[in-house]
């Protein structure tokens, strides 16, 4: 008698849990722009910097974000020597046919200030972006060596031509902010990106009552203090030495102790809210008329950045963390 193989029930296949939907972000209409700029975005600084094995998450990431409603995406010439641009370029193709919905901001380095050196560095960022134009194109830091009546100009020149939506700066002090304006005819100023963020207020609160009246969005880079407002290093975990040297004093010896008591205090008062203390962190900068551009080098890093964005504290709250913050509260 031959023995037959039992036959078992096969197991239903469990269904992949549903996507998260996307998020909600506003848009604030900018100066000379065509599209409305979106409230919070993805920076790519990180990406570019890391070696071929991190590039396909840094893609997936990229590609998470566009699905969860991200349209924000902040790059540069410089990031990656030209490689983050043609990363985004490469996976906005691929995942949202183009992107066309995307708004794709860069970067003219500090190095490339002159007029010739402007439209080239744009044509070569449209290049490896593979796109016809950027919504937004800005000096990415100015140059003593180079006037800015001869940079802004060349960014007007490219402005009219339709190959930039809206120009721009990064980096600059009111004292910059009108020698620029003063070199445009036609063009408006409509943004200025710092970095800004509740342990980092110099440059932030030093432009922003001047942006405010003349119409200027604050973008603002590192709205979470290197993953200090994410609660990261909170438990002991040693700063890399990158981190530090791009986090001004906040992570050296004499600052970090203090800076840890405070951000512990802050992480105190996001958990008896029931809201993560990014949530403080991003909502503190949208009350003072600032959209954050937040790096995300992880898929479930932009998962967490949008519910944190979409969790909105109280003003007792932000306020109460704005004290802390700067040290009023014990």
């Amino acid at each position: 008698m031959t023995n037959r193989p039992r036959r078992t029930a096969s197991r239903p296949r469990r269904a992949a849990p549903p996507a998260p939907a996307p998020a909600a972000i506003d848009s604030i209409p900018i100066a000379g722009g065509k599209k409305g700029h979106p409230a919070l975005g993805l920076g790519l600084w990180g990406l570019g910097r890391w070696g071929p094995e991190d590039e396909a998450r840094t893609k997936a990431t990229i590609a998470r974000a566009w699905e969860r409603g991200v349209r924000w995406y902040d790059t540069a010439e410089v990031y990656g020597a030209g490689r983050s641009e043609r990363v985004l370029g490469e996976v906005l193709r691929r995942s949202a046919g183009g992107g066309p919905d995307a708004f794709v901001v860069s970067k003219v380095s500090w190095e490339h200030l002159r007029a010739e050196q402007v439209r080239a560095s744009l044509i070569n960022s449209l290049e490896r972006l593979a796109r016809p134009s950027v919504d937004l194109y800005l000096v990415h830091a100015p140059d003593p060596h180079v006037p800015l009546k001869e940079t802004m100009p060349a960014l007007e020149a490219l402005w009219k031509d339709g190959r930039v939506g809206a120009v721009g700066v990064s980096n600059f002090s009111v004292e910059e902010l009108e020698a620029a304006a003063a070199a445009l005819s036609e063009a408006r100023i409509a943004v200025n990106q710092v970095e800004y963020n509740l342990f980092y207020r110099e440059e932030g609160d030093g432009v922003r009552e001047y942006c405010r009246d003349h119409g200027i969005l604050v973008e603002a880079y590192t709205p979470l203090a290197r993953g200090l407002l994410h609660g990261r290093y909170l438990d002991g975990k040693r700063v890399p030495a990158e981190v530090r040297r791009f986090a001004h004093r906040l992570f050296e010896p004499d600052q970090l102790p203090e800076i840890l008591r405070r951000t512990r205090r802050l992480e105190a008062l996001a958990d008896a809210e029931r809201v993560p203390l990014a949530s403080i962190a991003l909502h503190w900068l949208r009350g003072r008329g600032a959209a954050p551009v937040v790096g995300m080098s992880r898929p479930e890093q932009v998962d967490a950045n949008l519910l944190a964005w979409s969790t909105r504290p109280s003003d007792r709250v932000l306020a109460e963390a704005d004290a802390i913050a700067r040290g009023e509260r014990a």
